[in-house]
């Protein structure tokens, strides 16, 4: 079929494409009451942090079960190589000895990581290019903040932080995979932008639950783009993620429902965190160069 142009209107309204906007919403809640299915990659992953949940199996066991999956061995032991893991230049050849490097908590976010980039090159999702790159730059500028603030201001584990602030719009990732699946939606991929507005925050509440991620990292990441007077200082994982998520442009107008954030709250709180900005852009370098 011939493209044509199409109004921001027509995108809203037209009978044919809110009909697919509506079929992919309940195809997506019929999914979350059952079986859910994201690319090969993804569920592998999801498999993988179960592993490495369990506190009885061995190191040698959870070696073994990331061996069966290449791109995630692979680029392991690339960050186990890394400047940042590695400054004494000592490098580790074999996957037990980089997950020792590591640490379990980076092993889990890192291969979380790994996968989501694969998820934007799945099948179908060059169509939402530029939607997918924006989500995927503010997701690692989250987790990078996210882990700086809770290292430098709170007790809470920075590996959690980082991995629910690089978790913490799934939902919206989640969305534009399954749009990709309807031929309306992939050809009018700015029609799909005020559905993840309206429900990404609970869409991912509930993939979250269903993939059995932990409680707390559930509930920090819920209503992360509703507008409201930051904690200072921050004394929970929510308000860690809260305020990581606005230094990371969380008040983008597409994510806040048509409410963004002032400038005057938008500059006093970057006024607020401004002591740690260096570092966490020091952090989101080394997470670009580590997942890219």
């Amino acid at each position: 079929m011939t493209a044509q142009k199409i109004s921001h209107e027509d995108d809203k309204t037209g009978d044919a494409l809110k009909a697919q906007r509506f079929q992919m919403l309940a195809d997506i809640a019929k999914e979350l009451a059952g079986e859910v299915v994201f690319p090969t990659h993804f569920d592998a992953v999801m498999r993988l942090r179960k592993v490495l949940h369990d506190p009885n199996v061995s190191l040698r066991a959870i070696s073994a079960a990331i061996a069966g999956e290449p791109l995630i061995s692979a680029k392991l032991l690339q960050l186990a190589n890394s400047v940042a893991f590695n400054p004494g230049a000592i490098e580790v050849v074999d996957l037990q000895a980089a997950v020792t490097r590591l640490g379990l908590n980076v092993v889990r976010s890192s291969a979380l990581s790994i996968v989501m980039t694969q998820l934007l090159r799945a099948k179908g999702m060059a169509a939402f290019a530029d939607l997918t790159q924006t989500l995927w730059d503010h997701s690692i500028r989250t987790a990078a903040g996210a882990r700086v603030i809770a290292r430098q201001l709170t007790r809470i584990n920075p590996e959690e932080a980082m991995l629910a602030g690089l978790i913490h719009d799934l939902g919206a990732f989640y969305m534009l995979y399954r749009a990709t699946q309807y031929d309306g939606l992939r050809e009018r991929p700015d029609s799909v932008k005020h559905l993840i507005i309206e429900w990404h925050e609970s869409i991912g509440v509930s993939l979250l639950n269903a993939l059995g991620l932990p409680e707390e990292i559930v509930r920090a990441t819920e209503e992360h783009d509703r507008l409201r007077a930051s904690p200072n200082p921050p004394r929970t994982l929510a308000d860690v993620v809260y305020i990581a998520n606005m230094l990371a442009g969380g008040h983008f107008e597409w994510t806040m429902q048509g409410n963004p954030m002032s400038t005057p709250d938008r500059e006093a709180l970057e006024a607020a965190y401004a002591d740690l900005q260096p570092e966490i852009d020091t952090q989101l370098t080394a997470m670009r160069e580590s997942f890219a």
